[in-house]
């Protein structure tokens, strides 16, 4: 992407793009200096094609917005690969979390652990995290910027995983109380999607303690509205829309805020079923339609809705009032509602 890409203007699909062809460029790099070293590029391989499978790419839109927001011109090259970093280790987290969910498809395509083996993934998993950290300290980012971005990025990764361990630590069986569901959205999704890659841009412009709690302050309902969306598109989703199956996050037993309120409003029929099948490894088709229903009887699907419309008017009644430059609010404003849309 040019370096003289006006700041009147905020092309999310111009950063994609950007950010696709940054992070096929160093992949390159990574193969053919493995193959001169005699290294094997199988893994480099199964990574590549992860990363070209497809995404969102949200977070570097978002650095990239932070840095903007903060006042930062255009979408210069050191900019571009610490947000391209962010994604290098979304695939991390991805193919690692894949392993811990027993997933079989991820963006429509079996997962890397199923192309290859649990073993090999985890290593590949491991690879796109030392990946992440080499594109962000190779950035070419000046010795202020590094000093400043570093403490966010390291928190960023800190707090997913510390979200991905509540996660872990609550499945199986979900309690019925949506605080440790809540817990889990803020830090392994709000933090990690919104706040974080927000704050990294604005970090790399020097942005002030304003800019910051304005971003923040947005940034936490749109993360938690996006979770909550998330949370129904893997109970309600079309696996042909979403990407993977319907089933895995029942099966698993995840701690989410809509179970939680079905637990809480079931009576002790719908709650023996609820508690029979959820959290079940081997749950089929019926039995996920008797939890369905439940979801939707309880008025546990309705709540969530409101939680995410609520959650999101917050977030744009912050944007609304935020001293950040017009086509940034514009920005942000557009993504709330995409992030949160209903496709159920």
């Amino acid at each position: 992407m040019s370096t003289q890409t006006s700041a009147a203007l905020f092309d999310q699909d111009a950063v994609r793009q950007a950010v696709d062809a940054t992070l096929t460029h160093y992949m390159s790099g990574q193969t053919r200096n493995a193959h001169h070293r005699g290294l094997p590029q199988q893994s480099l391989q199964a990574l590549s094609s992860f990363l070209n499978s497809g995404g969102k790419r949200i977070r570097p839109v978002l650095c990239v917005a932070g840095w903007q927001a903060a006042d930062g011109a255009g979408v210069p090259e050191p900019v571009l690969k610490a947000a391209a970093s962010l994604e290098m280790f979304h695939a991390s987290v991805l193919i690692h979390d894949d392993i811990i969910d027993a997933s079989d498809t991820r963006r429509g395509q079996p997962t890397v652990h199923r192309q290859v083996s649990t073993e090999a993934a985890i290593i590949i998993g491991d690879l796109a995290l030392v990946f992440a950290d080499d594109l962000l300290h190779n950035a070419g980012l000046g010795p202020e910027q590094l000093a400043a971005v570093l403490p966010v990025a390291d928190h960023l990764r800190a707090d997913t995983l510390h979200g991905q361990y509540l996660d872990i630590s609550h499945a199986g069986e979900p309690p019925a109380d949506p605080g440790p569901a809540l817990k889990i959205t803020r830090y392994k999704t709000a933090k990690y999607t919104i706040e974080g890659p927000l704050l990294l841009g604005a970090a790399l412009a020097g942005a002030d303690n304003a800019v910051r709690s304005q971003l923040s302050a947005y940034a936490i309902p749109v993360g938690e509205a996006f979770q909550l969306r998330d949370d129904l598109l893997g109970v309600f989703g079309n696996p042909h829309d979403t990407g993977k199956p319907a089933l895995d996050d029942l099966r698993e037993g995840k701690a989410t805020v809509l179970m939680a309120l079905a637990l809480q409003n079931a009576d002790s029929a719908q709650h023996r079923t609820l508690r029979r099948h959820v959290g079940n490894p081997r749950l089929d088709d019926d039995g996920a339609g008797q939890v369905r229903t439940i979801l939707t009887d309880t008025g546990a699907r309705a709540t969530v809705e409101e939680m995410i419309t609520q959650r999101r008017q917050n977030a744009l009644t912050t944007l609304n009032a935020a001293d950040l430059p017009t086509h940034i609010r514009t920005a942000l404003r557009s993504l709330a509602f995409s992030a949160t849309a209903r496709t159920t």
